[in-house]
């Protein structure tokens, strides 16, 4: 299958199958998001769902996340990865946001990348959340999921060489989307250990299973020959 056949094959697949798709991290504001992304990094979902809403509560703004410090702050995120960091990284965020942005939050990568705690993978996620941006934040999902099923070549090592193929490839229009498309199928189906070939429905334009069906083929016919003789 051409690259070209193999991506316009996802992009049809998942434009009808999933044409909403959406972050799982709860949210109202861009600086809500941003806050969530942030604290996202090595942890779930789930779990910073789980502290936002008091988080968003207490700390409504960039000006009153400014005006905290540690030890009010890092009770509300005791219980996310790396909170020591995380705590640092969100009050120096909310300061810069306040002195450099007028308490906005910026709409360009490398305005965002500025920010404490906000790298490449968060910016992208947020202007392309926010702002529908033709952007790929490439996560562990989309860098396992992209390589696998052959979007991406497997000599691609890093996260921005995975990025740019995909951005290379895709229509623009549908990047942002794609970024979930790619997440959501890494994070139920195609898992990182026991990937759930069983129950995907794009194996027919994936490397990865055909690669592992004729190994599976080969071996069966090898133990039948063995059982022959």
């Amino acid at each position: 299958m051409l690259i070209k056949d193999r991506y316009k094959a996802f992009v049809d697949h998942f434009s009808e199958n999933m044409p909403v798709a959406e972050t799982e991290l709860h949210y109202e504001s861009p600086y809500q998001l941003l806050l969530a992304v942030v604290l996202s990094a090595q942890c779930t979902d789930k779990r910073i769902n789980m502290v936002t809403p008091a988080l968003f509560r207490d700390f409504p703004s960039p000006a009153h996340l400014a005006a905290s410090d540690f030890d009010q702050l890092f009770p509300y995120i005791r219980s996310v990865s790396y909170p020591n960091n995380k705590t640092k990284h969100l009050l120096g965020l909310g300061k810069m946001l306040v002195e450099e942005f007028d308490g906005e939050v910026p709409s360009t990568v490398p305005e965002l990348m500025k920010l404490p705690g906000v790298g490449r993978k968060t910016a992208n996620v947020i202007t392309s959340v926010i702002w529908n941006q033709p952007n790929m934040a490439v996560d562990t999902h989309v860098f396992r999921v992209s390589k696998r099923l052959g979007l991406v070549p497997q000599r691609a090592k890093t996260p921005l060489e995975v990025e740019k193929n995909l951005i290379r490839h895709l229509p623009k229009e549908v990047i942002h989307q794609a970024h979930h498309w790619l997440i959501l199928h890494g994070r139920y189906v195609c898992l990182a250990r026991k990937p759930k070939c069983q129950e995907c429905s794009i194996t027919f334009i994936c490397r990865y299973f055909e690669k592992n069906r004729v190994q599976t083929d080969l071996e069966v016919i090898t133990k039948n020959k063995t059982k022959g003789t």
